[in-house]
C-alpha cells in the first residue's frame, strides 16, 4: 500500500458548485491514535497519521530526550494493525522515572508541559554552526516541498516537514500534526545516522515554540516555514542561535531572526 493511499480514504461528500448541489466522494486524511509502550510501560498515546511510525516514535523519544543515539535503541516494534509501538531502551528507563505522564499526545500539541520550561532532561546547547543560503534558494525548496507532499495535495489535510540542503531534499515527510512530521525527520535522521546540523527545516506549519525548541534540539541552524512564527518563538530562536524565516510566499518572505544566515541571491 502505498503512502498516500494508506494515509488517506474516501468519504461521501455533498459539494454545492455555483447554485447546485451534488453528491460525490472526497479524499480525506486519516487520523488514527497510537500507543508508544516504552521497555513494556504505556508511555503516550498520539493521534497521527498511520505510515512511517518507527520513525515518528523514535524522534518523540529523541526530543524528549529519552534517546539520543542508535545505540541507545533496543528494539522497535511498529504494529499497526493494534496501533501499537514498542520501544526498548539499551537502559532500563520507565516513562514515570523522569518524565511527566501523558494520557494523549493531539495532533497539533504535545500533551502535558512544554519540555523547555518542565522536561529539562537535555538542555538546549545554543546553535553556532553556520550555513549561508539565499532567499532564491529558500523560495525553491518551499516549492519543492509543496510538490512533494502528496497527502496535502490530495486531501489538504496534512503538514508537511522536510530536511533539506541548498538546492535538494534530504529527508521529507507528511502528517496530520506539525510536530509529528517534525519528529519524523529527527527519528529518520537518528536511525541513518544523517547529520542535521548543516542543513535546514522547511515546514509547512506556524512555528510555534515547541517546534522551535525540537529544532534546537535537532541543532538545525534555519527553519524556513509558509506560516508564522510566535512571540515565544522568535524570543527562544534568537536565545538558540536559529535563523527563522517566516511568511513564504511567492517572491517574497520574512527573516525574523539571525538574519546573517540569509544572504543576498547571486
Amino acid at each position: 500500500m502505498s503512502e498516500l493511499s494508506n494515509a488517506s480514504i474516501k468519504v461521501p461528500v455533498t459539494r454545492y458548485r455555483n447554485g447546485i448541489f451534488s453528491t460525490g466522494e472526497d479524499l480525506v486524511v486519516r487520523e488514527v491514535p497510537v500507543t508508544v509502550f516504552l521497555n513494556n510501560h504505556e508511555f503516550v498515546t498520539m493521534v497521527c497519521s498511520p505510515c512511517n511510525l518507527k520513525e515518528m516514535a523514535v524522534g518523540f523519544l529523541y526530543s524528549e530526550g529519552i534517546v539520543q543515539r542508535p545505540e541507545d535503541l533496543k528494539l522497535i516494534d511498529a504494529d499497526l494493525d493494534n496501533r501499537v509501538i514498542r520501544v526498548e531502551t539499551t537502559k532500563d528507563l520507565l516513562p514515570d522515572e523522569r518524565f511527566v505522564k501523558r494520557l494523549v499526545t493531539t495532533s497539533c500539541t504535545q500533551g502535558g508541559p512544554s519540555l523547555y520550561f518542565f522536561n529539562n532532561a537535555i538542555k538546549v546547547v545554543p546553535i553556532t554552526t553556520d550555513i549561508k543560503i539565499s532567499p532564491r534558494e529558500i523560495l525553491f525548496l518551499c516549492d519543492e516541498v509543496e510538490k512533494n507532499s502528496p497527502i496535502f495535495r490530495a486531501t489538504g489535510g496534512s503538514h508537511c516537514a522536510a530536511l533539506c540542503v541548498a538546492g535538494e531534499i534530504v529527508v521529507i515527510y507528511e502528517d496530520i500534526g506539525r510536530h509529528n512530521a517534525v519528529d519524523r525527520i529527527s527519528g529518520r535522521c537518528l536511525l541513518e545516522n544523517i547529520t542535521m546540523s548543516n542543513k535546514l527545516l522547511v515546514f509547512s506549519g506556524r512555528v510555534s515554540s515547541e517546534i522551535l525548541i525540537k529544532t534546537a534540539k535537532m541543532g538545525i541552524p534555519l527553519i524556513a516555514a509558509r506560516s508564522a512564527p510566535t512571540e515565544l518563538a522568535v524570543s527562544l530562536a534568537k536565545e538558540f542561535g536559529i535563523t527563522i524565516v517566516g511568511f513564504i510566499r511567492k517572491e517574497r518572505l520574512n527573516i525574523y531572526s539571525h538574519v546573517s544566515r540569509v544572504v543576498e541571491d547571486n
